[in-house]
């Protein structure tokens, strides 16, 4: 048999067997494609249909006014347009507080897997079992245990007022501070966990190296530590910033009904406002963000380790 007949049939069995694969993932694939899309195309019709009298939209009546109240309003009287200040606040608050929390919950939960990383092997699974024990408990209850903490007759106030150093309670509750404090808590384990699984993976001999060569902590860091997790660093910043941005419990919660995020604006139009167009017009707008915002993270990062290579 000829080299040339042997290489053809290899090629037909491969062609044979990536066929068998396909076929054989194409059910999953197929389920996954509907559950994942289903929804989206359903949001996307519905923001381009005309609202319904009481909720729900009049079908394949279409309209581009849910998109156009997304950042502009139509005056009932004049039918001048403005701006919609209310949905460009609740939008530049959303941005803002996602991405202060992915922000501080790098800022903490990076000395804290570095922490855990260079324990005793025997020891670590202890300190990955006390990072994920807030999982075991529903959101819910982890958030009202931060209102617990910081509104004017909880346990900060109450000590602050008992050791003389404030008068009166600091009002922290319904802020962006209280927000903010309620995601970083809810969303810090998020941020670990991808943190520690690059860092463990760390070879520390290279860190002792740079010692050697008497590079001081912070260019250690800089220099050899941040370009080693940085796929850990992208994955927690994605795992972060993706749910807080749509966070709808937390700030529902934390913020009561004057600091609104965006998902509770969704939820809002979907429930009490009635305007299923423009909730869907929210919905995709929040998706488009989300994925803009990754794309140029991803991008940004891929540059800087070509660059770095």
């Amino acid at each position: 048999m000829s080299m040339v007949h042997q290489q053809t049939l290899v090629l037909a069995a491969e062609r044979r067997d990536l066929r068998n694969r396909w076929w054989l993932c194409a059910p999953a694939l197929f389920i996954i494609l509907i559950a994942a899309n289903g929804p989206v195309v359903i949001e996307l019709l519905f923001s381009f249909m005309v609202k319904g009298d009481y909720g729900d939209v009049k079908y394949w009546q279409f309209s581009s006014e849910g998109w156009f109240s997304v950042f502009f309003t139509r005056d009932i009287f004049d039918d001048s347009i403005t701006l919609a200040d209310a949905h460009v606040t609740i939008l530049l608050r959303s941005l803002t507080l996602s991405l202060a929390t992915t922000g501080l919950t790098l800022l903490f939960g990076f000395p804290t897997a570095y922490f855990i990383a260079t324990r005793p092997p025997h020891r670590r699974d202890l300190w990955l079992l006390l990072i994920t024990i807030p999982f075991w408990i529903n959101i819910l209850i982890r958030t009202f245990a931060i209102q617990e903490l910081i509104r004017n007759e909880g346990i900060i106030n109450s000590f602050l007022l008992k050791i003389g150093v404030i008068d009166q309670p600091i009002q922290m509750m319904f802020t962006d501070f209280a927000i903010l404090l309620g995601m970083v808590y809810v969303y810090l384990p998020l941020m670990v966990l991808p943190l520690y699984g690059s860092m463990e993976k760390i070879d520390f001999r290279l860190v002792e190296a740079g010692y050697d060569l008497y590079a001081g902590s912070f260019k250690v860091l800089r220099r050899v530590i941040i370009p080693l997790v940085k796929p850990g660093i992208i994955a927690g910043s994605i795992l972060v910033f993706i749910p807080a941005i749509g966070a709808y419990v937390t700030p529902r919660v934390l913020g009561g009904g004057k600091n609104l995020m965006l998902g509770n604006l969704i939820e809002l139009q979907f429930g009490q406002g009635r305007n299923w167009p423009l909730g869907s017009a929210l919905s995709i707008t929040l998706m488009v963000i989300v994925t803009a915002a990754l794309l140029v993270y991803v991008r940004n990062a891929t540059k800087s380790d070509l660059y770095h290579g």
